[in-house]
């Protein structure tokens, strides 16, 4: 488990960025934390792991929303009456007792916080979702929700580095066309295109308007480090999913 100091110095704040140790799945590619279903783990392994992982992040799996993520730009307002929704890849809340959520396994996850203003926000920025700026869409949603910009945390959590991240032309096309200020990210190495999906989602939330020194960005990679994180490239697909979450909590009144 991960947590990014900045979003546990926010009171009232549950969140975390789940590795692959310390759950009961026992197939060789999705032990141990294996939190996603259809990845060949029986459903009461993952119900389990599920519940691990909120007792570890500190939140109650009651309130855990999930989405069948379809790698859009599409964000979702969360009030805690539907826990499950199909083809969001953000979410953003006000609630408390809501705890929202995205699941990766190579691809980024942002999470965001506007502890003063009481609104959270999480993305799963893949390389479609970074070119369609997801991260800039999640924390406009944000503040259409009432928080302020210059009150917003960041934490960029594990992903695949740029180094691990080999990509095609298409890759390249579809920055030139949707997203060209991200084009600086992609680079060419013996031949290879190279993407930082890092950086670019670092600069989408400074043209947010983050602040610089609000945005966090964790330094592993999910591709080089196969025994602390699941990764769809280095295990070919077969591998187990990781789940990132924030949210509220629900009795505020003892913090």
């Amino acid at each position: 488990m991960l947590y990014c100091r900045a979003l546990s110095d926010i009171p009232y704040i549950a969140h975390g960025f789940s590795t692959r140790s310390g759950g009961v799945s026992e197939l060789e590619y999705t032990r141990e934390l294996n939190l996603g279903y259809c990845r060949g783990d029986d459903d009461a392994a993952v119900n389990t792991n599920r519940a691990l992982f909120a007792k570890y992040a500190g939140f109650d799996p009651g309130g855990l929303v999930c989405s069948d993520q379809i790698h859009s730009d599409r964000i979702a307002v969360c009030d805690g009456l539907k826990k499950h929704y199909a083809g969001y890849d953000g979410f953003v809340s006000r609630t408390r007792g809501v705890f929202i959520s995205v699941k990766t396994a190579d691809c980024l996850p942002v999470l965001l916080a506007d502890g003063k203003n009481g609104v959270v926000g999480v993305c799963h920025a893949g390389w479609r979702g970074t070119a369609k700026l997801i991260a800039k869409k999640t924390v406009d949603a944000m503040v259409s929700e009432g928080a302020e910009r210059k009150n917003v945390t960041a934490a960029l959590g594990p992903c695949i580095c740029a180094g691990c991240f080999t990509v095609k032309e298409d890759f390249v096309a579809e920055f030139e066309k949707n997203a060209p200020e991200l084009l600086p990210f992609i680079y060419e190495k013996d031949g290879i295109y190279h993407a930082d999906i890092k950086g670019m989602n670092r600069y989408a939330l400074l043209s947010a308007g983050l602040y610089e020194e609000n945005i966090h960005v964790c330094p592993e990679c999910t591709f080089c480090s196969g025994d602390k994180y699941y990764s769809h490239r280095r295990q070919k697909g077969h591998r187990g999913t990781m789940m990132n979450v924030i949210g509220i909590k629900e009795d505020i009144t003892s913090e």
